[in-house]
């Protein structure tokens, strides 16, 4: 995805309280912010002290305001995103009213929460919801539903939202509350300490053991730019990538299998499962045909495991098949056991 940052980030905050938003500076809707430098941000670069006093905003989008003029340093226009900030130092923003800036703003929303308490939520997200705002859907996204439900979400980073599921994915999320149960979430989560389990539906009768691990790296399709596949680390680009799957049940025609994500690359079930010949049911990006009623790809996040970054308390949950896999399977005749 192209424009706000998708990538979690890390560092220490303690200083973003202090910014002082303006009112709308301009008749056409713009806005001008004035932010004070902390501690936190002497010696850094420009446009990562940008990055933290305006988290709502993407770096990318920041870097045209430094190179459109409309950032100040102590009253001096400021262009070069290497320049260094010092503790103290006032810094103007004049954002323009474009789409991106826009997006992030608060919508009422019914959400499906599973789990809260004061560091975490984890929600349900229902299959056709976007996680964050992008080109094409800037607004009623799940980041737009969590500003909404809780004002303090504003304060987070992209509201707290650590990983994300596609928007035709259904399951289990987690969402910090507050940026230090954020950076101990993104920590775990690249060491691998947050367990993630789908259910997927797939064309086709399994011709591999019960049991099968995949190890096989992803990057951009180089056929295709809107897909991502297997690739040779040797001569594209990608990233290593590993997932378990598990035979469930399954007949001539359709294979249930629940997979575990060892990584946690962009359509990583998916681009796996057709590298196997097994593309999921209605996921037309990689193959898979509609069928059995179903219009969006047969993947759902069942289970959500990991130990809570605060409390030390191991914590998991489940989510019941939604009702059109469900149906899926009735009209084929296959079983989903969910204990």
């Amino acid at each position: 995805m192209s424009g706000p940052n998708h990538a979690p980030a890390a560092g220490d905050d303690a200083e973003l309280t202090g910014l002082d938003a303006q009112e709308p500076g301009d008749e056409a809707g713009g806005e001008t912010r004035q932010l004070t430098a902390g501690a936190a941000h002497h010696g850094a670069r420009l446009d990562k002290a940008l990055a933290e006093l305006v988290p709502e905003l993407s770096r990318s989008y920041l870097q045209q305001l430094l190179s459109q003029g409309c950032v100040q340093l102590n009253g001096q226009p400021a262009s070069k995103p290497a320049a260094k900030v010092k503790a103290g130092d006032r810094i103007t923003v004049e954002i323009h009213p474009t789409e991106q800036s826009q997006a992030f703003k608060p919508e009422a929303m019914a959400l499906d929460v599973v789990h809260e308490d004061e560091h975490l939520l984890v929600i349900h997200k229902p299959a056709g919801l976007v996680v964050h705002p992008a080109p094409g859907n800037w607004s009623g996204t799940l980041l737009n539903g969590l500003l909404g439900r809780d004002p303090k979400a504003s304060l987070v980073p992209r509201a707290g939202i650590v990983h994300r599921l596609d928007k035709d994915t259904s399951g289990l999320m987690v969402v910090a509350r507050d940026r230090a149960t954020m950076d101990a979430l993104v920590r775990m989560i690249a060491a691998r300490e947050v367990s993630r389990q789908y259910l997927a539906l797939a064309w086709g009768a399994w011709r591999h053991a019960p049991h099968r691990r995949v190890s096989a790296p992803i990057g951009r399709d180089p056929r295709n730019r809107l897909r991502m596949a297997v690739v040779d680390l040797a001569t594209q680009a990608g990233k290593p990538a590993q997932t378990d799957i598990d035979l469930l049940g399954g007949n001539a025609e359709a294979s249930l299998v629940r997979c575990t994500l060892h990584t946690g690359r962009t359509h990583q079930i998916r681009v796996h499962m057709a590298s196997l010949n097994h593309p999921l049911v209605a996921d037309a990006l990689y193959g898979g045909a509609p069928g059995a009623g179903l219009q969006r790809q047969a993947l759902h996040a069942f289970r959500l495991a990991f130990t809570h970054p605060v409390t030390g308390v191991p914590m998991q949950w489940h989510a019941p098949l939604p009702a059109d896999m469900q149906a899926a399977l009735d009209f084929w005749g296959l079983r989903y056991n969910p204990l």
